[in-house]
């Protein structure tokens, strides 16, 4: 691909997430937003200019490099593979599919063709997650023991079809993935029903990754406060990633270790240290997405949610629910672990 001129985006889906999907692409630089699809029209007035066309069909014809898809998560697989098939780079809106055959299928097809595949948790494009992540792997806070978060709020206004786990619990679950760079290997859930709805609107998950790490998450829409935090504790210290304010704060552990002879140089204990808080560049989260995964068509594909990703995570939020349902312990056998 010649990369002189600029890229060629098409949009298919103009909801809710859509029509923000629309505002960014025509906003990103290198990219031109040259055609939107969506069966039922323009909604929200997002794509002004351009020609509302019927389907995936359509969108392809139109002669684009790559393609968002933000449809209905049951549409996802048939309009993935098309794109597939039809060799265009694909951002897929989370989640890559509630079944997991499907979601097997979409990331084969876009591995098989070699193909940019990604999926849209914009979460992870939080200004505080991405900072945490970059210290993370430069060692601040040594080796990792525990990641918690804790994401809790009112009854969301756009009446979902899911309850809490497939809606809010499964951004915890990659962003904990992606943060720590390890896969789940063991979940056990507890949920439950307040709300008179179908679907649980209360979850809490311990879980364990597959280095090791321990994991704990509580999410629910029945809380009259806002809370977003990520918690990762670790060997030199904790990193508490706000996420509803963007904020950072390091806790430094204050006992150092001493050179000790071998026998007494195990653990030391834990003290409180100094603690720092960074100020961050406030950027759209939706806006860095959309930057990293027009880097990866082009350059470098270091910061996108691979599909590969997003099948782990369909996989994670499946063995949670049959966790809660079952009250068992569920434990996932890495299949999609090692790409």
């Amino acid at each position: 691909m010649s990369m002189g001129r600029n890229l060629r985006a098409g949009l298919i889906g103009l909801g809710m997430m859509g029509r923000h999907h629309a505002r960014n692409l025509k906003a990103l630089e290198g990219v031109d937003l040259v055609a939107v699809a969506d069966a039922h029209g323009d909604p929200h007035g997002a794509a002004a200019g351009l020609e509302i066309l019927p389907d995936v069909e359509a969108l392809i014809a139109a002669g684009i490099d790559y393609a968002v898809v933000a449809v209905p998560t049951q549409f996802h697989r048939d309009v993935a593979l098309r794109l597939a098939e039809a060799g265009v780079h694909t951002l897929v809106e989370k989640p890559l599919a509630f079944d997991i055959g499907e979601a097997e299928e979409i990331t084969a097809a876009f591995e098989h063709a070699g193909l940019v595949g990604a999926v849209g948790y914009i979460e992870r494009y939080n200004p505080a997650l991405q900072e945490m992540r970059r210290r993370i792997a430069d060692g601040q806070l040594g080796e990792i023991y525990q990641i918690a978060t804790r994401r809790q709020g009112g009854f969301p206004a756009r009446i979902a079809d899911v309850g809490v786990v497939k809606d809010l619990a499964t951004h915890d679950l990659d962003l904990t993935a992606w943060v720590s760079q390890s896969p789940y290997a063991q979940v056990a859930a507890t949920s439950t029903r307040r709300s008179g709805r179908e679907d649980e609107d209360m979850v809490s998950v311990a879980g364990c990754l597959a280095d090791g790490t321990i994991t704990n998450h509580m999410v629910n829409w029945l809380s009259p406060f806002k809370e977003r935090m990520t918690v990762v504790t670790g060997q030199d210290g904790a990193l508490v990633a706000d996420t509803l304010n963007a904020d950072l704060t390091f806790h430094a552990n204050g006992e150092k270790a001493t050179n000790l002879w071998e026998s007494m140089a195990s653990f030391r204990g834990v003290s409180e240290g100094d603690s720092i808080t960074y100020s961050l560049q406030r950027t759209e989260p939706l806006y860095t997405e959309h930057t990293a995964f027009r880097d990866a068509i082009t350059s470098d594909g270091t910061n996108i949610v691979t599909m590969r990703e997003g099948l782990h995570t369909v996989r994670t939020v499946e063995a949670v629910l049959e966790s809660a349902r079952d009250a068992s312990v569920v434990r996932l056998d890495g299949a999609d672990a090692g790409a």
